[in-house]
């Protein structure tokens, strides 16, 4: 299929991995057109504001896309309980797909899942994960999804491929799932009070092993299993392809920020954000940051979510690269770059 040929609708489009996706797809040249929940700023493509839980109203905004090729489905709905996030996350992903086949020359459905579909999210699993382990009995959306998404592709002349990152490293901002932005922060944080950069958790977590996958990694990963024959109706678990426990990345992240170490302590990230919030105002003064209001750049509770493992959380992505993907990063420098960049953007002074 040739380029201009290629029409990507990624759904999820304002989230931290939708925007990669989309910045990834436009440097390779793609069209690409953007769903999301919110309306967006983003004037790089254009962006649909749809509520895919309503299967009218979203068909009627979906019925002009044509000319669309694949869909990057990266949207989620949060809920209560892993129970009630099952239906209305598989209902979004049936309304965009079943709609989008019966307008378009559909030719792949790329779903973004995680490592909840190994139990990751019930505490300790089995590591490293393969994709090849049984499933995990419970309710669990990414599971549903794509066992509802096997089963209608039966017969049709398009394919899925369900990808499976570990914790996605990303410079983006207003985004809750960014661990990289939370660390800078706290890091910026406590250099600017005079403190070491105590790891914010157990000595279990201390010694956990966990894996990263970098967004840009992810997105260029994405994109070669949505065209490869060799991943046609596969999964794969998409790491940087190095791991670390915390015991050797934490120092590696203090030096970087010139900063010592003391003992671990237990922390809460969302309450410290909120308790240095009137210091964050001052050091965007003082340094003229993009943003005053450190809630406005990460809330801390994904990062608390993170340092609660004191399990190790790793996969096995080997399958990704005998297929023929050939991409890796060194996670270390992964953080390094991310900080740099977020520091060039003045988000951390």
């Amino acid at each position: 299929m040739s380029q201009e040929n290629r029409v990507a609708l990624v759904a999820g489009a304002t989230g931290i991995v939708g925007r990669q996706l989309i910045k990834t797809l436009r440097q390779q040249q793609w069209q690409v057109i953007g769903l999301s929940r919110h309306s967006s700023t983003d004037n790089a493509i254009p962006i649909i504001e749809v509520d895919l839980l309503d299967a009218q109203y979203s068909a009627q905004a979906l019925a002009p896309l044509n000319q669309v090729t694949h869909i990057f489905y990266s949207a989620w709905l949060n809920a209560a309980n892993w129970q009630e996030m099952i239906e209305p996350n598989v209902t979004m992903l049936r309304n965009v797909v079943t709609q989008i086949e019966n307008v378009a020359p559909l030719r792949s459905v790329s779903l973004m899942q995680g490592y909840k579909v190994y139990g990751a999210h019930l505490g300790a699993f089995k590591t490293p994960a393969r994709e090849s382990d049984p499933g995990v009995p419970g309710a669990e959306f990414n599971a549903e999804q794509l066992r509802w998404l096997r089963e209608h592709q039966h017969g049709k002349s398009w394919y899925w491929q369900a990808l499976r990152p570990g914790v996605v490293g990303s410079a983006a901002t207003g985004n809750a799932m960014n661990l990289a932005l939370s660390i800078a922060i706290y890091a910026s944080l406590c250099k600017a009070q005079g403190l070491p950069l105590r790891f914010p958790a157990s000595w279990q977590t201390w010694n956990s092993m966990v894996d990263h996958t970098d967004a840009d990694l992810l997105a260029q990963a994405t994109l070669w299993a949505a065209d490869a024959p060799n991943a046609r109706n596969q999964a794969f678990n998409i790491n940087n392809g190095d791991l670390w426990r915390w015991s050797e990345l934490w120092p590696a992240i203090a030096d970087w920020f010139g900063l010592e170490m003391a003992p671990a302590v237990n922390l809460s990230f969302q309450q410290l954000f909120q308790d240095y919030r009137g210091v964050w105002r001052g050091l965007a003064a003082q340094h003229q940051l993009a943003e005053s209001d450190i809630l406005q750049l990460n809330d801390g509770q994904f990062a608390d979510f993170v340092f609660s493992w004191d399990y190790d959380m790793f996969g096995d992505g080997s399958k990704l690269r005998r297929a023929g993907f050939s991409g890796y990063r060194a996670t270390d420098q992964m953080f390094f770059d991310l900080f740099a960049e977020l520091r060039a953007a003045r988000i951390i002074p």
